[in-house]
C-alpha cells in the first residue's frame, strides 16, 4: 500500500491508538478474570445437613471437591470444644488448603428461636468466639431469629436492641480474638438496612454481617441491592439462587441451585469481587420448597411498618421476570449433595470462583 508520508503517519498513529485500546480492553478483561479467581469458594455445612457429618468428615468432603473454604454454621459438628481438638481441625483444614469459618444460631435471648442449649445468650456468643479463634475463623456467624420475631412485643426493633446488648457483652473478647461477630440476615427477620443499623448500634469494629442472598428475597429485597447496602459490613457469606414469581396473594419464592433462579449472578459475582475482595463465597443450598409472600393481603404489612418502597420495587421487578417452578423435597441426602455439587460446578465454571478452579 503506497500512501503519501502525511497519510502514512496518520494511518500508523490510528493503528497505534487502536492497538493500545485493544490491549487495555484485554487487560481489563484479564484483571476481571484474575479478581474473580482470587475469590475463595466453599460451602456451608447446612447444605448437606441430612448427611449428619462431623467437622472432620466435612473437611474431607470439602477437600475432595477442591474447595478453598468451609463454613461450619452449627456447634453440633464438633465432637469437643477442647482447644487441642479445635486446633487439630484447623491444622487438618490448612493441610487441605481450606480456611474454616465458624457459626451458630440465635444469640437474641427474646427471640422465639433462642435455645438455651449453649447457656445464656452471652455464654453462647462467648463460646462461639472462642471456637472461631481456635479454628482460625475470622468471623463467628450467628442470627437474631426468624421472620415471626417481627410479630413479638416491640417488633423486630426490640429484638435488635436485645441482640445489640448481647454483642456489647462480648466486645472485648471479639476484639482480643480478632473475630468479627457476623450476624446473618436470616429467614425473614431483618432487611439489609435494619441489619446495617444493628451493626452501627453495636459497633462496626467488631460486629458485621453474614450476607445470605436467599434470605434477602425472603425480606422482599433484590440481592444486588442488599449487597450494595451491606458491603461495608460483610464478614461472611451464604449464597444460593432464588426463583421469584407473581402469585394470587402477592409473590412466591423458591430457593434453587446456583444459576437456576432469577438472580443475575454473573453481574453479582463481579460486583461482589469489587466490593468484598477478601471474603470467601460459601454457598448454602436449600432448594425445593416454595414460600409465599402475601403482600396483597391487608394484614401483611403490620410487621413491616418501615419497609422501604425502593427495596420493594426491586423485589417486585424480580417477581415480574420470574416464573413458577415445581417444588421438591429438600431433605434427602442425595438431593442435597446433587444441588450443592451442581452449584459449586456453576460457581467454578460459569462465575470463575475458587482458587483451585
Amino acid at each position: 500500500m503506497n500512501l503519501p508520508e502525511s497519510d502514512r503517519r496518520s494511518f500508523l498513529k490510528t493503528m497505534a491508538v487502536t492497538s493500545a485500546g485493544i490491549a487495555l480492553a484485554g487487560g481489563a478483561l484479564a484483571d476481571d478474570a484474575t479478581a474473580m479467581k482470587k475469590t475463595r469458594l466453599g460451602f456451608d455445612n447446612f447444605s448437606v445437613r441430612a448427611l449428619k457429618w462431623n467437622a472432620s468428615q466435612l473437611i474431607d468432603y470439602a477437600a475432595s471437591l477442591k474447595l478453598d473454604s468451609l463454613f461450619l454454621t452449627d456447634l453440633d459438628v464438633y465432637t469437643s470444644f477442647d482447644e487441642s481438638y479445635l486446633k487439630d481441625l484447623k491444622q487438618k483444614a490448612e493441610d487441605n488448603g481450606l480456611i474454616l469459618y465458624a457459626g451458630s444460631w440465635s444469640i437474641c435471648p427474646t427471640s422465639k428461636h433462642f435455645k438455651p442449649k449453649w447457656g445464656t445468650a452471652e455464654e453462647h456468643l462467648a463460646l462461639g468466639i472462642r471456637v472461631a479463634k481456635a479454628l482460625g475463623s475470622p468471623a463467628f456467624r450467628c442470627i437474631l431469629g426468624m421472620g415471626n420475631d417481627r410479630e413479638t412485643p416491640g417488633g423486630i426493633e426490640a429484638r435488635m436492641e436485645d441482640t445489640v446488648k448481647v454483642c456489647k457483652s462480648a466486645r472485648s473478647q471479639a476484639l482480643d480474638a480478632g473475630v468479627k461477630i457476623a450476624i446473618e440476615n436470616h429467614a425473614g427477620d431483618m432487611q439489609a438496612w435494619e441489619i446495617a443499623s444493628l451493626c452501627d448500634a453495636a459497633g462496626k469494629d467488631y460486629v458485621g454481617v453474614t450476607l445470605d442472598l436467599g434470605n434477602a428475597t425472603w425480606t422482599m429485597e433484590d440481592p444486588m441491592e442488599s449487597l450494595e447496602t451491606l458491603a461495608p459490613y460483610v464478614a461472611a457469606t451464604a449464597w444460593r439462587d432464588s426463583m421469584v414469581w407473581e402469585s394470587p396473594n402477592g409473590a412466591t419464592i423458591q430457593w434453587t441451585a446456583m444459576g437456576e433462579g432469577i438472580v443475575d449472578y454473573k453481574a453479582f459475582a463481579k460486583r461482589f469481587a469489587e466490593l468484598c475482595p477478601n471474603i470467601p463465597v460459601n454457598v448454602e443450598i436449600i432448594s425445593g420448597f416454595p414460600r409465599e409472600v402475601p403482600f396483597l393481603k391487608k394484614d401483611f404489612w403490620k410487621v413491616w411498618p418501615k419497609a422501604r418502597a425502593k427495596d420493594f420495587a426491586g423485589f417486585l421487578a424480580l417477581a415480574k421476570k420470574g416464573h413458577a417452578i415445581a417444588p421438591h423435597d429438600p431433605n434427602g441426602p442425595d438431593f442435597q449433595k446433587s444441588e450443592l455439587e451442581r452449584s459449586l460446578k456453576y460457581c467454578k465454571e460459569v462465575l470463575g470462583l475458587g482458587l483451585k478452579a
